[in-house]
């Protein structure tokens, strides 16, 4: 199992760096990776089917991260090319598809069948092609989503139907029907104050590791739920972003899941290649190429026509159709349903998955080929952009200190991205109507899912200076050119904060204690404008000499020898003052 996993990296570091290098992208390594380790390449892997299944987690991980920045608002918003645009390409596909089919000769209701498999793209495939690209926040990004949630919940209705095709033995219950219908309502009602709970306990124990395993069963769990109640997993997770896209744990469940994300993806595309069956093309190269150029022509045209009926500009237009024109995995399970149910033969099925696994191959050839034709890429206009996107100042440390900043940025309208990392903390602000994310701002990857690196500043108000020193040295090291604005507790701190190249220090008690001073100054007979006078020539004096002393403040004689200097200083300043208000 060791040797398996090491040659299953090396191909994967051999082949997609190469890919990306020559523009064709990390997908296509890692099919090309997966061809060269599996059954048709050095034979090491035998098992493929299982290892798809295994690895289709990585899918269901991507469905959980981009529910997670849909809140329930934004999706709604989404509802007309969910529905309109899903429901029209998945329609004109599949039926454009079952009538070719049916004039090769092919079985109706197995032409029906191959139709509605082939009508569905990859998920996976096209989302990974488009975050390489940087296109998902795009307009027609957008709805390249939205075509594809649209299949993935229609995924339900299509393995029901296809044993109504077959003439193998039903298995449908209403009872089963009404459970899986139960459920659904329940996980939406009740779903996301249940998964709240769980991660608040996890969080409260302060052990990373378990809420990064919380994390994962969450993911998990909601998906073989919706699994066992009759529909995908990836559904099922899917509903679990979504549901917790509000939380407070919504950034903190990015960074921990976006690795196994990653990981479990490319094993996915690897198992692609490797399930690539040589013997079929070599076998019908015919009808395995037309039938996968085709395919990818009649989506392309299909969404070029729907993305243009949307309002997109043809170069748009062009590119939602070429990154959904591929087969899906889906077709797969479809394929697996269909021969169980009797209502497709063997050799028929072998050959749709080999068309879709080799419309997956075409797909970034294709798009690489129309790079190169341009000339370049094209732009990428930002579509449906919240406020806290770009621009907005992200908080490190939610106590007294950070929430006076953030109630007056969000007085002012500024948005902000809280971080604090005591759970405690998180609950009690969030309870008088404070966004605040339970995280450790010290995390580079929760930084950069905060989005610092679209951030007009950054704020520690974080309380430990040992914690503060460790942020504030990421955040510069990671963003030199972010301005940061730090919390100091004391006069070392400031100095260490300074040493780090941050922009501007306050220390904690300074200016409380500046106003107290005026008030007790007051309390002696003085005027009001007058101990505000003394009090704002000590600040001066004092912000002066926090300055001119930072290159001494590792020297703790020399320190001690300022410290004198400075007193005997202000006295002389004071009675200069005094002779100046007195003349």
């Amino acid at each position: 199992m060791l040797l398996d996993t090491i040659i299953l990296i090396v191909s994967a570091l051999i082949a997609v760096p190469l890919f990306k290098r020559i523009g064709l992208g990390a997908v296509l390594g890692y099919i090309a990776a997966g061809v060269i380790v599996g059954p048709w390449g050095i034979n090491r892997f035998h098992d493929v089917e299982h290892l798809l299944h295994f690895a289709e987690i990585g899918v269901v991980l991507l469905l959980f991260l981009i529910g997670l920045e849909l809140q329930p608002s934004r999706l709604w918003a989404l509802r007309r090319p969910i529905f309109l645009l899903g429901g029209a390409q998945l329609s004109v596909t599949a039926v454009c598809v079952t009538l070719a089919v049916i004039a090769l000769g092919i079985a109706t209701k197995s032409a029906v069948i191959i139709g509605l498999s082939l009508a569905l793209s990859s998920t996976a495939f096209a989302l990974q092609l488009m975050a390489e690209r940087n296109e998902l926040n795009t307009r027609w990004g957008r709805t390249g989503f939205a075509i594809l949630l649209f299949q993935d919940l229609a995924v339900v209705p299509i393995l029901a139907t296809i044993p109504l095709l077959g003439t193998a033995p039903l298995n449908f219950s209403i009872q089963g029907a009404t459970i899986a219908f139960i459920t659904l309502v329940v996980v939406i009602s009740g779903g996301r104050y249940f998964l709240a709970f769980l991660l608040k306990i996890a969080a409260l124990t302060e052990l990373r590791e378990l809420l990064t395993a919380t994390a994962l069963l969450t993911v998990l769990g909601m998906g073989l739920l919706l699994q066992i109640s009759g529909f995908s997993m990836a559904l099922g997770a899917f509903l679990a972003g979504v549901l917790l896209a509000d939380s407070e744990f919504r950034h903190e469940l990015e960074a921990d899941i976006e690795p196994f994300k990653g990981l479990l993806l490319g094993l996915f595309f690897m198992a692609v290649g490797m399930s690539l069956n040589f013997q079929v093309i070599v076998e019908t190269p015919i009808p395995v190429f037309v039938g996968a150029f085709s395919l990818v022509l009649v989506k392309s045209g299909i969404l070029y026509g729907l993305g243009r009926f949307h309002g997109l500009d043809p170069a748009f237009a062009r590119r939602l159709g070429v990154s959904l024109s591929q087969g899906g995995e889906f077709a797969f399970v479809v394929m697996g349903v269909a021969i169980a149910s009797a209502a497709i033969g063997r050799n028929h099925a072998d050959l749709v998955t080999v068309v879709v696994t080799v419309s997956m191959v075409i797909t970034p050839i294709l798009l690489f080929g129309i790079e190169r034709a341009t000339g370049r890429k094209t732009p990428n206009p930002v579509y449906d952009t919240v406020a806290e996107d770009t621009g907005h100042v992200v908080i490190a440390g939610f106590g007294r200190f950070g929430q006076i900043v953030a109630r007056i940025l969000s007085g002012k309208g500024v948005k902000f991205v809280a971080l604090e990392i005591n759970p405690s903390q998180v609950d009690f602000v969030r309870n008088h109507g404070n966004q605040v994310y339970f995280g450790d701002a010290a995390r580079l990857d929760l930084l950069r899912s905060a989005g610092i690196s679209e951030a007009a500043l950054f704020v520690n108000a974080v309380d430990d200076p040992e914690q503060s020193l460790h942020i504030t040295e990421i955040v510069r090291d990671e963003f030199p050119e972010l301005p940061i604005f730090a919390r100091s507790r004391n006069r070392k701190h400031a100095y260490q904060l300074l040493d780090l190249g941050v922009d501007y220090v306050t220390r904690d008690t300074f200016h409380s204690a500046l106003s107290l001073s005026t008030d007790v100054l007051c309390g002696l007979g003085f005027n009001r404008s007058r101990a505000e006078e003394i009090v704002d020539l000590f600040r001066l004096h004092d912000e002066g000499r926090l300055l001119a002393h930072r290159d001494s403040h590792t020297d703790e004689e020399r320190m001690q020898d300022l410290a004198k200097q400075d007193a005997a200083m202000l006295e002389e300043l004071f009675q200069q003052d005094e002779s100046k208000n007195s003349n």
